[in-house]
C-alpha cells in the first residue's frame, strides 16, 4: 500500500480505480479514460495532484541559491510570476524538472515531482552550502487540485474569482473560496486552460467537493492519472522517469527554449548545456504517429533501415486523435527527420511509424 491523499476515502466514494503511482496510491480513472480526457478537452476536469511535492524556499539568499541549481534564469521573475525549469547535476542530466513561483521578494516555492520529493529536497539541502537559506518541504501539509479545461474560468468565476482577479498564464495568486485560504496558479499538464489550487489539508475534502458540486453545470467531473497522462502526451509533455531521467539533458530533451544562453551566473551542468547548446547532441526527442495498428510503449526499441537508432519513452492512444502516438530518443547520426518512416519493435514484431511535429494536438492556453 502507498501513501494517500487525504481525498482518498472520497475517491473511492465516487467510484475511482486506485493505483500507485509515484508511491501513491491514486485514482487512476473513474468513468472511464477516453470519458475523462474528453471532458477536459470538451469542459473541464478536476485531478487530485496532492501526490506533488511543494517545497518553500525562502531567506537573503534565495534566489543566488535557485541561480545555483537551475539553468533558468530566477531574477527575472516579478512578485507572482513562475518559470518551468529543470534541476540538473553536474553532469547535465536532471534530478526533477518544476515549476518554481516567486510568491514575494526572497521566498520562492518549488514544485516537484511527486516520486522525486525527497530526492529533489535532498539534493537541494546538498547544494544550500553557505547559503542564507531556509529549505522547507511542506508537502505533507498541503493538497493541489488541478482544474483543467476550457470552462475552468467559468469555474472559478462562480465561485467569486472572476476573470478580471484570475491569476494570468504561468502567475501565482494568494486568493481566497468560500472563505479559505488558496494559492491559485494558471499553469497545468494538460495542453488547456486551466488552474492548480494549494490548499491546506485540512480544508481539502471540502473545497474538492465544493469545486465539484460548482462545476457540474460547466460538464466538469473528477479525472484520473489514465486520462492526465494521455492529455499530457497530446500536448507533449514530459514525464519524468519516462522522457526525462538522470542520462538525459533539457538540451537532448529539446528544452533548449527554456534555458537563456546568456545568463551570467554558474550553475550545475552549466558547461555541460551550453556546449550542447553550441555544438549540438548524441540524440534527441522525436514525436511520431503509427502507421501500422499497434501502440508503442515505455522502452520499446525504434529502428530505422533496419538498425536500432533509440527507444520509446512515451506511448499510447490518442483519443483525440484517434491515432496511437509516442515519443522517444533517437541517435542523431542518422538522417531521420519529419516525415521519416520508423518502425517500433512491438513483441518481436516491427511496426511502421512517420515522425511528426510536437505537440500533436494544438495547446490551448489562455496566454494574453
Amino acid at each position: 500500500m502507498g501513501k494517500r491523499t487525504v481525498l482518498y476515502d472520497t475517491h473511492v466514494k465516487l467510484g475511482a480505480k486506485m493505483v500507485e503511482f509515484g508511491g501513491w496510491d491514486m485514482p487512476v480513472q473513474y468513468s472511464g479514460i477516453i470519458d475523462e480526457h474528453n471532458t477536459v478537452r470538451n469542459a473541464a476536469g478536476l485531478f487530485d495532484v496532492s501526490h506533488m511535492g511543494q517545497i518553500f524556499v525562502s531567506g537573503f539568499d534565495a534566489l543566488n541559491f535557485l541561480q545555483k541549481v537551475v539553468p533558468q534564469d530566477i531574477s527575472k521573475l516579478s512578485a507572482g510570476s513562475a518559470v518551468y525549469c529543470q534541476l540538473p547535476y553536474e553532469t547535465g542530466g536532471l534530478v526533477d524538472d518544476l515549476i518554481i513561483y516567486r510568491l514575494e521578494e526572497n521566498t520562492y516555492l518549488v514544485i516537484a515531482n511527486a516520486s522525486n520529493v525527497e530526492k529533489d529536497f535532498d539534493w537541494l539541502l546538498k547544494n544550500s552550502g553557505n547559503f542564507d537559506v531556509i529549505l522547507k518541504n511542506s508537502s505533507e501539509e498541503f493538497s493541489m487540485f488541478a482544474l483543467q479545461g476550457q470552462n475552468a474560468g467559468k469555474i472559478l468565476g462562480k465561485l467569486s474569482i472572476p476573470e478580471d482577479i484570475q491569476p494570468a498564464f504561468f502567475t501565482i495568486k494568494p486568493l481566497e473560496i468560500s472563505n479559505i485560504p488558496v494559492y491559485i496558479s494558471r499553469t497545468g499538464y494538460t495542453g488547456e486552460d486551466g488552474f492548480e489550487v494549494i490548499v491546506k489539508n485540512e480544508n481539502a475534502v471540502f473545497l474538492w467537493n465544493l469545486l465539484l458540486e460548482s462545476g457540474k453545470e460547466f460538464g466538469l467531473k473528477p479525472i484520473g492519472l489514465g486520462a492526465r497522462d494521455t492529455l499530457r502526451l497530446e500536448a507533449a509533455l514530459m514525464l519524468y522517469g519516462n522522457d526525462l531521467n538522470e542520462l538525459t539533458t533539457p538540451v537532448e530533451a529539446g528544452l533548449k527554449w527554456s534555458i537563456p544562453v546568456d545568463k551570467g551566473e554558474d550553475y550545475n551542468g552549466k558547461s555541460v548545456i551550453l556546449s550542447q547548446i553550441n555544438s549540438g547532441t548524441d540524440k534527441k526527442l522525436i514525436g511520431f504517429e503509427m502507421i501500422d495498428r499497434a501502440i508503442a510503449r515505455h522502452e520499446y526499441e525504434i529502428y530505422f533501415g533496419g538498425e536500432k537508432v533509440g527507444i520509446v519513452t512515451s506511448g499510447g492512444f490518442s483519443p483525440t486523435l484517434n491515432k496511437n502516438i509516442g515519443m522517444g530518443y533517437i541517435a542523431t547520426k542518422y538522417d531521420i527527420k519529419l516525415d521519416s518512416v520508423i518502425q517500433i519493435m512491438v513483441r518481436n514484431k516491427l511496426y511502421n511509424a512517420r515522425v511528426v511535429k510536437r505537440p500533436f494536438v494544438k495547446k490551448r492556453y489562455k496566454i494574453s
